[in-house]
Protein backbone atom coordinates (compact mmCIF):
# COMPACT_ATOMS: atom_id res chain seq x y z
CA UNK A 1 0.00 0.00 0.00
CA UNK A 2 1.44 3.36 -1.00
CA UNK A 3 1.30 6.18 1.49
CA UNK A 4 0.46 9.75 0.60
CA UNK A 5 2.36 12.84 1.68
CA UNK A 6 -0.28 13.33 4.36
CA UNK A 7 0.58 9.93 5.84
CA UNK A 8 4.32 10.57 5.93
CA UNK A 9 6.01 12.85 8.39
CA UNK A 10 9.62 13.35 9.32
CA UNK A 11 10.71 11.80 12.60
CA UNK A 12 12.15 15.13 13.74
CA UNK A 13 9.92 17.80 15.24
CA UNK A 14 9.77 21.57 15.05
CA UNK A 15 11.71 23.01 17.99
CA UNK A 16 14.39 20.31 17.96
CA UNK A 17 18.04 20.91 17.13
CA UNK A 18 18.75 20.00 13.51
CA UNK A 19 21.08 17.01 13.25
CA UNK A 20 24.51 18.13 12.09
CA UNK A 21 26.22 16.66 9.04
CA UNK A 22 29.03 17.27 6.60
CA UNK A 23 28.59 16.44 2.94
CA UNK A 24 30.33 17.31 -0.34
CA UNK A 25 28.63 19.67 -2.79
CA UNK A 26 28.57 19.42 -6.58
CA UNK A 27 32.12 20.84 -6.71
CA UNK A 28 33.51 18.49 -4.06
CA UNK A 29 33.60 21.18 -1.34
CA UNK A 30 32.68 19.94 2.14
CA UNK A 31 29.66 21.71 3.63
CA UNK A 32 28.85 21.38 7.34
CA UNK A 33 25.40 22.39 8.56
CA UNK A 34 26.63 23.70 11.92
CA UNK A 35 29.01 26.13 10.14
CA UNK A 36 25.97 28.34 9.46
CA UNK A 37 24.99 28.64 13.16
CA UNK A 38 25.02 32.20 14.37
CA UNK A 39 25.33 33.41 10.77
CA UNK A 40 22.43 32.29 8.58
CA UNK A 41 19.12 30.50 8.54
CA UNK A 42 19.25 27.35 6.44
CA UNK A 43 16.68 25.77 4.16
CA UNK A 44 17.39 22.08 3.60
CA UNK A 45 15.68 21.01 0.41
CA UNK A 46 15.64 17.23 0.10
CA UNK A 47 14.76 16.10 -3.41
CA UNK A 48 14.46 12.52 -4.63
CA UNK A 49 16.84 12.31 -7.61
CA UNK A 50 18.70 14.51 -10.08
CA UNK A 51 17.59 14.51 -13.71
CA UNK A 52 13.97 13.68 -12.82
CA UNK A 53 11.14 15.82 -14.14
CA UNK A 54 9.87 17.44 -10.92
CA UNK A 55 13.35 17.97 -9.45
CA UNK A 56 14.48 19.59 -12.71
CA UNK A 57 11.71 22.18 -12.27
CA UNK A 58 11.99 22.52 -8.49
CA UNK A 59 15.70 22.99 -7.86
CA UNK A 60 16.55 25.81 -10.34
CA UNK A 61 13.71 27.81 -8.79
CA UNK A 62 15.75 28.35 -5.63
CA UNK A 63 18.51 29.98 -7.70
CA UNK A 64 15.88 32.31 -9.20
CA UNK A 65 14.97 33.39 -5.65
CA UNK A 66 18.62 33.95 -4.65
CA UNK A 67 18.11 37.63 -3.78
CA UNK A 68 15.07 36.84 -1.63
CA UNK A 69 17.01 34.20 0.31
CA UNK A 70 20.03 36.48 0.72
CA UNK A 71 17.77 39.29 1.94
CA UNK A 72 16.39 36.93 4.59
CA UNK A 73 19.87 35.83 5.72
CA UNK A 74 19.21 32.31 4.44
CA UNK A 75 21.37 29.66 2.82
CA UNK A 76 19.66 27.06 0.64
CA UNK A 77 21.17 23.56 0.64
CA UNK A 78 19.84 20.97 -1.79
CA UNK A 79 20.28 17.29 -0.87
CA UNK A 80 19.73 13.99 -2.59
CA UNK A 81 21.25 10.51 -2.60
CA UNK A 82 22.98 11.29 -5.90
CA UNK A 83 26.79 11.34 -6.14
CA UNK A 84 29.02 14.41 -6.50
CA UNK A 85 29.65 13.75 -10.24
CA UNK A 86 25.91 13.36 -10.82
CA UNK A 87 25.17 16.66 -9.06
CA UNK A 88 27.95 18.39 -11.01
CA UNK A 89 26.63 17.13 -14.35
CA UNK A 90 23.05 17.99 -13.39
CA UNK A 91 23.94 21.52 -12.22
CA UNK A 92 25.73 22.10 -15.54
CA UNK A 93 22.79 20.60 -17.45
CA UNK A 94 20.47 23.05 -15.68
CA UNK A 95 22.67 26.01 -16.61
CA UNK A 96 24.19 26.36 -13.14
CA UNK A 97 22.84 26.15 -9.61
CA UNK A 98 23.87 28.97 -7.29
CA UNK A 99 23.75 27.03 -4.03
CA UNK A 100 25.30 23.78 -2.81
CA UNK A 101 23.76 20.52 -4.03
CA UNK A 102 24.88 18.05 -1.37
CA UNK A 103 25.57 14.39 -2.04
CA UNK A 104 23.94 12.09 0.52
CA UNK A 105 25.54 9.26 -1.46
CA UNK A 106 27.78 7.45 1.01
CA UNK A 107 26.97 6.14 3.45
CA UNK A 108 23.87 5.90 1.29
CA UNK A 109 21.08 8.20 2.48
CA UNK A 110 22.65 8.77 5.91
CA UNK A 111 21.51 12.40 6.13
CA UNK A 112 18.00 11.55 4.93
CA UNK A 113 17.92 8.82 7.61
CA UNK A 114 18.93 11.35 10.31
CA UNK A 115 16.04 13.54 9.19
CA UNK A 116 13.63 10.59 9.03
CA UNK A 117 12.79 10.94 5.36
CA UNK A 118 14.62 8.13 3.53
CA UNK A 119 12.06 6.19 1.51
CA UNK A 120 12.19 2.38 1.27
CA UNK A 121 13.06 2.82 -2.43
CA UNK A 122 16.43 4.29 -1.40
CA UNK A 123 15.86 7.98 -2.07
CA UNK A 124 14.54 10.78 0.11
CA UNK A 125 11.10 12.26 0.34
CA UNK A 126 10.63 15.66 -1.27
CA UNK A 127 10.93 17.61 1.98
CA UNK A 128 11.87 21.04 3.26
CA UNK A 129 13.37 21.85 6.66
CA UNK A 130 13.73 25.47 7.78
CA UNK A 131 16.47 25.86 10.39
CA UNK A 132 17.08 29.11 12.23
CA UNK A 133 20.44 30.72 13.00
CA UNK A 134 20.64 28.82 16.30
CA UNK A 135 20.29 25.47 14.54
CA UNK A 136 16.68 24.89 15.65
CA UNK A 137 14.17 23.39 13.22
CA UNK A 138 11.39 25.96 12.73
CA UNK A 139 9.38 24.34 9.91
CA UNK A 140 9.12 20.88 8.35
CA UNK A 141 7.15 20.02 5.27
CA UNK A 142 7.05 16.68 3.47
CA UNK A 143 5.68 17.41 0.03
CA UNK A 144 3.89 15.17 -2.41
CA UNK A 145 6.65 13.39 -4.32
CA UNK A 146 5.25 14.41 -7.73
CA UNK A 147 4.62 18.11 -7.01
CA UNK A 148 6.88 21.14 -6.94
CA UNK A 149 6.82 22.81 -3.49
CA UNK A 150 5.56 26.39 -3.19
CA UNK A 151 8.59 28.73 -2.92
CA UNK A 152 6.41 31.74 -2.08
CA UNK A 153 5.14 29.92 1.01
CA UNK A 154 8.74 29.15 1.98
CA UNK A 155 9.71 32.83 1.67
CA UNK A 156 6.77 33.79 3.93
CA UNK A 157 7.91 31.26 6.55
CA UNK A 158 11.44 32.66 6.44
CA UNK A 159 10.12 36.20 6.97
CA UNK A 160 8.78 35.09 10.37
CA UNK A 161 12.30 34.24 11.53
CA UNK A 162 13.71 37.77 11.28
Amino acid sequence: METTAMDRTATLKVGEMAPDFTSPDQNGNKVTLSSFRGKKNVVLVFHPLAFTSVCTVQMPGYSKEKQSFEGLDTQVLGLSVDSVPTHKAWAEHLGGIEYPLLADFWPHGEIAKKYGILRPEGYSERATFVIDKQGIIRHIEVHEIGKVPDRAKLIEILKTLS
